[in-house]
Order: structure tokens, then C-alpha cells, then sequence
């Protein structure tokens, strides 16, 4: 695997890696948390060489950026730590709407400060927006951090066409976040060529579609009592019997080439654009590493017509809040 793959955030210069890492599987959604060993998870992803790391305040809720901040405090110079704010949660964990207002960004950045224990952000986005206040009252706020300098760059998530121009307009977006993969392609009709056009870099979260993309995943049975995907409608019923025939194509072309499902579906997001990164969710290092290895997978022209012909862009999805 080349040791340093690297692609450009946004127009900043700064350089990211194009296989990250989603945090938030290591504090709740997708299982028992155990922090030792998603501490040593991130210690291990330096150590390869990667240095774009994802969490978010809700995340936990409240304790995965604690979590994050305090494994890559030694070494916050190897690291690009993205965070985001805008989804309340009660302290029982239930989601309780949105907040996009000036006041409230200025008190979550400095909540998501002290839980990472650093004196600026790397990537702060706004988790979803809050169609209860102007995108331009929010990003001027945003902004003010960037100033301050609380906050170095900034992102959205989920946003539509017109939301990412208005954000654009007010301070560059260096960032936008939306779930893709083979799975889910709604950004395809508008967003990634709007995103090339800004400079603005596509971060795909669930690029595995949640596990069921790795192969992993066989029926319904193979999540935990508690995991978050058993309530999802498309690992129930005939959806999982069509989703999982879908994998079945990318399970043969994968064995065809002598690599897994996970490393053919991140190779895939690869080379939709250079603008395009991923930041695939684990818990577990040989996942983590398999993942990396994604890096150097290179797809034929024809291989990813297949793909097209063969997974149709337009798939039944509901996306987990992530």
C-alpha cells in the first residue's frame, strides 16, 4: 500500500486522506463501545499514515469527540479532525430537532473545544441544516469562529444545490458531507459536479453502505440486539433480499480481481473524482487496514461500466443519522 495517499481539502491546501475514518461506531449505533480499543484503533491509523478523522458532538451522545480528542492529543499534528454541531439530543439520546443559530454555533463549537481538548478545529461542519434559520446566519457565525480562531475550515452536511451556493457565498466551504456509496447515488444528479465546480470536497460517509457493502453482512440476524441497522427498512424484509443480491455483483467482481467487497466499493467512491473521500466507520483494525489497502485498487473502464449496468443508480435508501 503507498504510505501516504493524499488527496486536497477544498481549496485549503491541506492535504487529507482519501480512505478516513468515521468515528462514531466506536461510542454507539453499531455496538458495546470499548474505548481501550478504538483508542488503539486511532493510534494504529496514525501509525499507517492516515490523518483524517470524523466525529461529531452528538456522537455518544457527547463522549466519542472526548473519546477522539484525547487518543490523538499527543500527536495533534499528524491529525485532521473533522467535527460537527446542529442536532440536538436529550441526555437520554433521543434527537430533539435542530439548532443553526448564531448563539447556538458559538456554544457548540466551544462545547466540541472542550471535549476534544484542542484550541482550534480542523473541519467544522454543520450537521444538518436547520431549515428554521437562514444558511447565512449560520456560516456568518461559522465564519466569526474561523476568525477567532476557533475553527480553521468549514463544512456542511446534507445540504442541498442551493443551500451549499448560499453557505459558499458567505465563506468558502471547504467540505460537504452526504452519505455515498454504490448503494445510495443521490449526489450523482447535482451535487458532485457542484461541489467540483466550488472547490469544494465530496466526503462520502456510509461508503460501505453500512456494512452490508463489505460482504459481511448475510441476514438480519448478523447485527447485535442493539445495533441501529435492525430498524433501518432496507435490512428488513424483500429489501434485504434485493440489497443483498446486489452485493452478490460486487462480492463476484471483487473475486475476480483478488480483492474484498469493501476495497472494491471504497475503490469505486475513488474514482468517481478527485474530489471525492470516504470515511468508512470500524471498530476494528483488520477492517481498518483492509480499507486502507483500498488506496491502490485501481478499476478498469469497463469494470466500472459494469458496476453502472449492474447496480442501478437509483436505490430505495434511508439513511441512518449520522
Amino acid at each position: 500500500m503507498s504510505k501516504h495517499p493524499r488527496r486536497t481539502l477544498g481549496t485549503t491546501g491541506v492535504q487529507i486522506s482519501p480512505i478516513g475514518l468515521g468515528c462514531m461506531g466506536m461510542s454507539e449505533f453499531l455496538g458495546q463501545a470499548d474505548d481501550a480499543k478504538s483508542t488503539a484503533l486511532l493510534h494504529h491509523a496514525l501509525d499507517a499514515g492516515m490523518n483524517f478523522f470524523d466525529t461529531a458532538d452528538i456522537y455518544g451522545p457527547w463522549t466519542n469527540e472526548r473519546l477522539v480528542g484525547a487518543a490523538l492529543r499527543d500527536r495533534r499534528d499528524e491529525a485532521v479532525i473533522a467535527t460537527k454541531f446542529g442536532l440536538i439530543r436529550d441526555d437520554q439520546g433521543a434527537f430533539r430537532g435542530l439548532n443553526g443559530k448564531r448563539d447556538y454555533v458559538k456554544q457548540a463549537c466551544e462545547g466540541s473545544l472542550q471535549r476534544l481538548g484542542v484550541e482550534t478545529i480542523d473541519l467544522y461542519y454543520q450537521h444538518r441544516v436547520d431549515p428554521n434559520t437562514p444558511i447565512e446566519e449560520t456560516v456568518g457565525a461559522m465564519a466569526e469562529l474561523v476568525q477567532e480562531g476557533k475553527v480553521r475550515f468549514l463544512g456542511l452536511s446534507a445540504a442541498s444545490v442551493e443551500q451549499i451556493r448560499r453557505a459558499h457565498a458567505v465563506h468558502p466551504i471547504a467540505a460537504l458531507q452526504s452519505e455515498y456509496s454504490l448503494w445510495a447515488r443521490d449526489p450523482e444528479d447535482e451535487i458532485l459536479d457542484t461541489c467540483k465546480e466550488l472547490g469544494i470536497t465530496f466526503v462520502a460517509y456510509s461508503p460501505l453502505g453500512q456494512g452490508f457493502l463489505s460482504g459481511a453482512i448475510t441476514s438480519p440476524d448478523d447485527f447485535a440486539e442493539d445495533d441501529i441497522r435492525r430498524s433501518q427498512s432496507r435490512f428488513q424484509g424483500d429489501n434485504f433480499q434485493k440489497n443483498l443480491d446486489l452485493v452478490n455483483v460486487v462480492r463476484g467482481m471483487a473475486g475476480d480481481k483478488g480483492i474484498t467487497p469493501a476495497q472494491l466499493a471504497l475503490a469505486w467512491l475513488l474514482h468517481r473524482g478527485d474530489h471525492i473521500v470516504s470515511i468508512p466507520g470500524t471498530t476494528k483494525q483488520h477492517r481498518f487496514d483492509e480499507n486502507q489497502a483500498a488506496n491502490d485498487v485501481v478499476l478498469s473502464a469497463e469494470e466500472l461500466a459494469f458496476l453502472d449496468e449492474n447496480i442501478p443508480p437509483r436505490l430505495q435508501s434511508q439513511s441512518i443519522r449520522a
